[in-house]
């Protein structure tokens, strides 16, 4: 496997007739196989060649999950032209910015993103063609639907298979493939080019660590834009004669979201890709069910997690001598417990793989304890994303994996030298599947790659087994006033995860003797423990009592807690502030990734936190929060 097209030929050879693309348009899913996309793709790509591309050309593509994606972006490959996958996020400005640095030339968008595209055309001259994926009442001059380009396609492909071939066999492993955004939290958005070779090498890779038999599905659940949808879904699905499906689209993103649990049961994937977010909704959702069975359940059902727990541990090392007692009560709730939570996921779900950003432990041991492990993996864009996972064939849960195959990796201090095992420092990587580098950006270029090797500018260290431990990004470390850094990413999981009144927190400490903490309630919550106690949540009492329920979660991972000593405790809240806005894509403080944009949390809230940093603000009860919390 040398290009993206070597790689689809070899499969559509060997698994012509499997069940390669499911899309679910109307009542049911329906598949297309390896050799149906093949006939499919040939005829777009004709199409394609007819508006005149050329190798090296850009062309975006802005769409909802669908077979067209992939028969679309397959398409723009054997041109020999460069894909640029667009978020469906974007707003018109941040979409503007990329298609004016790519240059594209060609955009193919589906219905919902269509008004985007038309209000902004018009000021991007380089843009001659915009290709509709659903049909619309009428067309401008510049504008086409996709069934007339596949009529062009045919026509053109009758006349020209000889030309077609010259293009398609004319693509080298060093050609571009993509040009892939990053969500540009702290400047402007850089544009990570990757090769064929790039993908290919890192789905060679990615394999290295687990099997993907012909027989499995997954409903692709994470945007196509990113690059960890990208590889470990499409192309590594690809490689194998495996399939994938797409979760049907809705009018509005939040019906989307709705048809993602009845896709599940419908598709029944043995294998899905996750973030964070999406993991945690599932688990509220789990919880919320056993919950409204009643106490009887919800007991029998803790009981049955917490054993789960002490037999797991982490995964590598569960069982042994003193725990064989509970293996056949374990099997007994695994058959009248959690086999029915797995029903709700399609009863075939092997393993979820998560990445985007750190999978807090407590989740990934719920998820394992349940009989559908959430494993860790690590990886950036600029790697094509893939550097380490856990897999079922070798896990330790808390950390982010092995190594995938033929990959350097160094654990490196501030001046570049590599640190022994078990020792913190910057990750750098080298191997095939690393960019070449960021579009029209060389400082970036430089600043990222020195001497062949990437720096990941992520923070952690390598144990003694050879799994990756990776502790966040060294921009967001805080730094004590004596110059200790340390990554905030795992407490503010921790106080998300482990508490039942906080939503959302983010730590800051720029060199000050004390953390501080930004934090949004879980508001309704409160709310109910002020009634509760038999107190309004206008009144000051309310208020007051709510803010020291908050203060005493904090307080329970301090000295005397029942979560002591999992952090140092000059790393925990000092001082909070009680905010009456979550941090959201709309305010711009969640990316697309959702992660937080601490630069821009910071910035807004800047008066919150010099105020933070004063002797008043140690109370909880202050003025400040007090006045924040009569605007829920």
């Amino acid at each position: 496997m040398t290009t993206l097209i070597n790689l689809f030929e070899n499969s559509v050879e060997k698994y012509a007739d499997n069940a390669f693309l499911w899309e679910k348009k109307k009542d049911k899913f329906e598949s297309t196989t390896y050799k149906q996309t093949q006939g499919q793709v040939k005829i777009l790509t004709a199409g394609l060649m007819s508006l005149d591309i050329k190798k090296g050309d850009r062309i975006a593509l802005l769409s909802e999950g669908r077979n067209l994606w992939v028969t679309g972006e397959l398409g723009i490959l054997y041109t020999g032209a460069i894909n640029v996958p667009l978020s469906i996020k974007l707003e018109e400005t941040d979409l503007k910015f990329r298609l004016e640095h790519s240059g594209s030339k060609v955009i193919i968008v589906s219905n919902n993103q269509a008004n985007k595209v038309r209000n902004i055309k018009k000021d991007l001259p380089e843009l001659v063609k915009v290709i509709y994926l659903d049909p619309q009442e009428k067309y401008e001059q510049d504008e086409v639907f996709i069934e007339d380009i596949l009529k062009k396609g045919e026509e053109y492909l009758n006349e020209n298979l000889e030309a077609f071939e010259k293009v398609k066999n004319g693509i080298e492993p060093q050609d571009i493939a993509n040009i892939s955004y990053t969500s540009g939290t702290t400047a402007d958005p850089k544009g990570i080019m990757l090769t064929h070779r790039n993908y290919t090498a890192n789905v060679e890779q990615a394999c290295s660590l687990m099997d993907i038999p012909e027989h499995y599905k997954t409903l692709t659940i994470l945007p196509l834009d990113h690059s960890f949808a990208h590889t470990a879904g499409i192309y590594s699905f690809m490689a194998y004669g495996a399939s994938l499906a797409f979760v049907q689209t809705g009018k509005t993103g939040m019906e989307t979201l709705k048809n993602i649990p009845i896709n599940i049961k419908e598709i029944k994937p043995n294998l899905l890709l996750s973030v964070p977010a999406l993991a945690k909704n599932f688990k509220k959702n789990i919880e919320k069910g056993i919950s409204d069975k009643g106490g009887t359940a919800e007991k029998l059902f803790n009981f049955a997690l917490n054993l789960s727990y002490g037999y797991n541990k982490e995964g590598f090392n569960k069982g042994g001598f003193l725990h064989f007692w509970k293996k056949p009560l374990l099997n007994l709730f695994d058959k009248i417990l959690f086999s029915k939570i797995r029903d709700g996921f399609g009863g075939q779900l092997e393993f979820f793989i998560g990445g985007g950003a750190l999978l807090d432990i407590e989740l990934q041991k719920f998820y394992y304890a349940i009989g559908m492990p959430m494993f860790q993996g690590y990886g950036l864009s600029e790697s094509a994303p893939i550097i380490s996972s856990n897999s079922l064939k070798n896990h330790k849960l808390g950390s982010s994996g092995y190594l995938v195959s033929n990959l350097d990796l160094k654990i490196c201090d501030d001046d570049g030298n590599e640190l022994p095992i078990g020792e913190k420092g910057e990750i750098i990587c080298r191997g095939e599947n690393i960019m070449v580098g960021y579009w029209k950006n060389e400082n970036a270029t430089k600043e990222a790659l020195k001497d062949g090797w990437l720096h990941t500018g992520d923070m952690g260290y390598m144990d003694k087994d050879g799994f990756l431990y990776v502790l966040g990004r060294f921009k967001c470390l805080l730094i004590g006033n004596d110059g200790e850094k340390y990554s905030p990413e795992s407490i503010e999981e921790a106080l998300v995860e482990q508490t039942k009144y906080i939503d959302q927190v983010m730590l800051f400490n720029e060199q000050s003797s004390y953390t501080v903490g930004l934090i949004v309630p879980r508001k309704e919550a409160l709310k109910r423990y002020v009634k509760e106690n038999n107190l309004d949540v206008e009144s000051d009492e309310g208020k007051k009592l709510a803010l020291k329920m908050i203060q005493s979660e904090i307080d329970d991972f301090k000295k005397g807690g029942k979560f002591e000593g999992q952090f140092p405790e000059r790393w925990l809240p000092a001082s909070i502030a009680v905010l009456n806005e979550s941090f959201t894509e709309d305010n711009k403080m969640i990316n697309s990734t959702l992660k937080m944009v601490r630069g821009k949390i910071v910035e807004y809230y800047k008066d919150w936190l010099d105020y933070l940093f004063t002797p008043e603000s140690k109370e909880i009860d202050n003025p400040k929060n007090i006045e924040s919390l009569t605007k829920f």
